[in-house]
C-alpha cells in the first residue's frame, strides 16, 4: 500500500486509518471525504519536530490553507501549534471562527485587494507576505491609519526551475508570483519596504513549486535567498531576520512514486544553510516553511458508488461514479495520478482495466485513466487514496452538484467535520 494508514480487513474490504470503509460509505453515504486526524497531526509533528532540531532559531513551519479549509483544521493547527498561511480572507475568516491565534498567520497571495488588507489588519493577522510594491504601499497606508508597524515578509522569486508540474511551478523568473532577484526588481522592492514609515520588513519568501521529491532544488534556492540577504546587507544595511522556503514536499500517489523521509530532507537544507550562512558572513535567520500537501494529502480518501460499467469493443472500458470533476478536478487540471481501489473487494485480482469517469456532463470529468479494478458492478464502493491535499480545497457546484462531505476518523470514532451540502445550501445565496 502507499500509505501505512491503508489495509484490508478479513471481509476483503479496504481500510482506512483502521476503519472499514464499505462501512463508513454506509454510514455517510457516497461521495464522501474521508480524513484521518492522527496522520495529520502526526505529519505536524514531523514537521514541528525536524525543525526545531535541525534549524533551531524558532523556525516553525506553517500550514499551507490553500491546501484544505475547513474549521477543523485550524483548531487541529491550533492544538498542534503550528503556524498557518492563508491565501485569501475567506481561509482568515474560517480560521478566525476557528479561534485560531491571527499573530500565528502570515497572508499570502499575489493580488490582495484594498478590503483584504484591511480585513487582516482588522483581524490581527500577523505577517504579510507582500508580492508586489502596489501591496506594500497599500499596507503601509492602511498600517498608518492604525498607528502600527506592519510585519511583512517579501515574496521573491529565486529563478529556479524545479522540474515539476509547468502548472504548479512557482519559482522561475517569469512568474505571476514576487519580485525576481534577476531583473533587479527584488533589490528595488526592498529599497520600497525599507522607505515606509509604517513598514517593519522581518525577510523574504520564496516558494519553487509543488510535488518535489528530491531537496536539492530547496537547497538551491536557500543558497540563492541567502546571498540575496547578504547583498541587501552589504547594498542596505538590513539582514534579514527571517527565510520562509515555502512548500512543495511531494507525497506518494501511485507506487511508482518515491517515499520521502521529511525530517533527513529538512536536515540535508539545514546543513546547507548554516554551511552557507557561514561563507556569506550573515546570521542564520528564523526558518519558515510552509508544507500543505505532505500534511494532509494521504490523510485524506474519497468514497464513491459505482453507477455503470460502459465497455467499448476496441477502445476502452469506462467504470462511472457517483462524483467526479466537481469534488476532485485535478485529473481534469493536471493529469493527476491517483490510486484506485474497489472498497467492497479489495481483495480480489484486479486485472479490468478501465478509465474511472465522473457524472458531469463534460468529456473531461475522469478521476484516472487505465486503472486496473477487479470487474466493478453497480452499487460497488471505489477509494480514491490521497485525495485530502486539492480536492475538497478545489470542489465546486459544476453542474449544480452539492459538495460532499467531510468525515474526520479519530482512532475508533468517526464525526462530520463538514457536513453534506443540500441543495438548499446550494442555492442559498440565489434571489
Amino acid at each position: 500500500m502507499i500509505c501505512d494508514n491503508i489495509g484490508i480487513n478479513e471481509k476483503g474490504h479496504l481500510t482506512f486509518a483502521g476503519r472499514d470503509t464499505v462501512e463508513l460509505a454506509e454510514k455517510y453515504g457516497t461521495p464522501a471525504y474521508i480524513m484521518d486526524e492522527n496522520k495529520i497531526r502526526e505529519k505536524c509533528r514531523i514537521y514541528k519536530n525536524a525543525m526545531s532540531s535541525h534549524f533551531g532559531h524558532g523556525s516553525m513551519p506553517l500550514f499551507a490553507s490553500k491546501s484544505l479549509c475547513f474549521k477543523r483544521i485550524y483548531e487541529i493547527m491550533r492544538e498542534e501549534g503550528m503556524g498557518i498561511d492563508v491565501v485569501s480572507p475567506g481561509e482568515l475568516y474560517t480560521a478566525v471562527k476557528a479561534g485560531f491565534p491571527m499573530e500565528n498567520a502570515y497572508f499570502h497571495g499575489n493580488n490582495k485587494t484594498d478590503f483584504d488588507i484591511s480585513f487582516a489588519m482588522d483581524n490581527g493577522i500577523g505577517y504579510f507576505m507582500c508580492d508586489n510594491a502596489d501591496e506594500i504601499r497599500v499596507i503601509n497606508e492602511e498600517a498608518g491609519k492604525r498607528s502600527i508597524k506592519q510585519k511583512v515578509i517579501l515574496r521573491i522569486t529565486p529563478g529556479i526551475d524545479p522540474h515539476t508540474q509547468a502548472k504548479i511551478s512557482t519559482g522561475k523568473v517569469d512568474s505571476k508570483f514576487g519580485a525576481a532577484i534577476e531583473t533587479g526588481q527584488a533589490e528595488e522592492l526592498v529599497e520600497l519596504a525599507l522607505s515606509l514609515d509604517n513598514i517593519d520588513l522581518r525577510g523574504y519568501h520564496c516558494h519553487i513549486g509543488s510535488q518535489i521529491f528530491e531537496y536539492q532544488p530547496f537547497c538551491d534556492a536557500a543558497i540563492i535567498m541567502i546571498d540575496f540577504i547578504a547583498q541587501m546587507k552589504a547594498n542596505h544595511g538590513y539582514e534579514a531576520q527571517v527565510l520562509n522556503l515555502g512548500g512543495g514536499m511531494g507525497v506518494r500517489y501511485v507506487e511508482s512514486d518515491p517515499e520521502i523521509d521529511y525530517d533527513a530532507n529538512i536536515k540535508g537544507i539545514s546543513e546547507l544553510i548554516a554551511s552557507e550562512c557561514e561563507k556569506m558572513g550573515v546570521n542564520h535567520p528564523q526558518i519558515l516553511m510552509e508544507p500543505g500537501r505532505s500534511i494532509v494529502a494521504d490523510a485524506g480518501m474519497t468514497l464513491y458508488t459505482v453507477g455503470g460499467r460502459k465497455e467499448i469493443k476496441g477502445f476502452k472500458n469506462y467504470v462511472s461514479i457517483d462524483g467526479g470533476m466537481p469534488d476532485n478536478p485535478r485529473y481534469a487540471l493536471y493529469e493527476s495520478s491517483y490510486t484506485v481501489m474497489l472498497a467492497n473487494r479489495a481483495n480480489e485480482k484486479a486485472d479490468y482495466v478501465c478509465t474511472v469517469a465522473g457524472r458531469c456532463c463534460e468529456s473531461g470529468d475522469l478521476i484516472q485513466e487505465g486503472v486496473s479494478l477487479p470487474k466493478p458492478v453497480r452499487g460497488d464502493i471505489i477509494a480514491v487514496l490521497t485525495t485530502g491535499a486539492y480536492n475538497y480545497a478545489m470542489a465546486s457546484n459544476y453542474n449544480a452538484i452539492p459538495k460532499p462531505p467531510v468525515i474526520m476518523i479519530d482512532g475508533d470514532k468517526d464525526y462530520v467535520a463538514v457536513r453534506r451540502e443540500s441543495f438548499d445550501d446550494m442555492i442559498s445565496c440565489q434571489e
